[in-house]
């Protein structure tokens, strides 16, 4: 697992894809329209994502057919967490008037990013850095203002890209309860706060987290982390987090909106240096398809849209079960853009 803005093939939930893993007529029809189903080609290392039911045909009214003349069309990844922010950024839309179609669980992507410059999809709430690599692997920014302007260097003229969120989903250094308990770590404490205890502590993540700078190398050299050993476990995947709560690995590489932080009291520590990159959630969009009140929905989403509360969120779709859609519409609700 590796920082959003990082190439590797063993990247984040949403940059872990790869063309070869769509087959080419799958990818043909979507291309040629939207497609109201889910993708059939999931990503295996991804959760699959659960019906939003704000999406499927039995609650949009639009669904099977074309869209029509004014509607915004808002898609998604095929990940539990991307129908989660197309619900978010559609509702709002919805709230002020504006006529909305879902397409959920389009794909990846390589399928996608195809979408939303044919027109097909209006609105694609995406990460920044994730993009930002897909479009230029040797781009490295630390800032979301940095990525903007990386990506709009890089997007189809008739793309661009909205305000970024606050909200990130990205590789982290995360302790197991015992361990924060221990050493009194909270949400607001540093990586650098954990060095110090570093020859008390074993370090989990996937085999090539032990040898890159956005893994033990780059903790080592920005915040003085020499762990005691290295455990090699999945990318931020079941046996990371099963080692985390059996106490085996005491920190470990964990997505910062994965719901076992949420599920198991895991502390994700901060990351003032930037290591990990960034991945923040941002809306890309049809440059010319969107009225500039719509604009102003979308983009005071993501001005209220922060890490915790995605997080918060994530964790009621995946560990309770519930609804994206009525999650997402209690979401705009408490923070006033229902």
């Amino acid at each position: 697992m590796t920082s959003p803005s990082q190439s590797s093939s063993t990247g984040p939930r949403h940059l872990r894809v790869t063309a070869v893993l769509i087959a080419a007529t799958t990818a043909a029809a979507l291309l040629a329209g939207c497609s109201d189903s889910s993708s059939s080609d999931s990503d295996p290392l991804k959760p699959a994502a659960p019906p939003a039911s704000g999406s499927g045909k039995d609650k949009d009214p639009l669904a099977g057919k074309a869209p029509q003349s004014g509607t915004v069309v808002v898609g998604s990844n095929n990940f539990a967490e991307s129908v989660l922010l197309m619900d978010l950024y559609g509702e709002a839309l919805k709230a002020k008037g504006v006529t909305v179609q879902y397409k959920p669980n389009i794909g990846t992507r390589e399928i996608t990013y195809g979408l939303v410059k044919n027109g097909s999809v209006t609105v694609l709430p995406e990460f920044n850095g994730s993009l930002l690599s897909y479009l230029d692997k040797s781009a490295t920014p630390t800032t979301p203002e940095a990525a903007t302007a990386a990506i709009e260097a890089k997007l189809d003229p008739s793309l661009t890209m909205l305000d970024p969120a606050p909200a990130e989903d990205k590789d982290s250094l995360t302790v197991n309860k015992e361990t924060a308990a221990k050493y009194h770590l909270t949400a607001q404490s540093t990586i650098a706060d954990l060095a110090k205890y570093g020859p008390e502590i074993v370090v989990g993540g996937s085999p090539e987290f032990q040898t890159r700078q956005q893994g033990l190398v780059g903790l080592k050299s920005e915040y003085g982390l020499k762990p005691k050993s290295f455990k090699p476990l999945d990318a931020g995947g079941p046996l990371t987090v099963q080692a985390l709560k059996s106490n085996s690995v005491q920190a470990a590489d964990v997505f910062t909106t994965d719901a076992s932080v949420t599920r198991e009291h895991f502390v994700t520590l901060q990351d003032p240096k930037k290591l990990f990159g960034i991945a923040n959630v941002q809306p890309l969009v049809s440059k010319t398809a969107l009225s500039p009140d719509a604009v102003a929905a979308l983009n005071a989403v993501s001005a209220k849209l922060d890490t915790k509360s995605l997080l918060t969120m994530d964790a009621q779709v995946q560990n309770d079960k519930k609804d994206p859609l009525d999650v997402a519409k209690a979401w705009l609700q408490s923070v006033g853009l229902g």
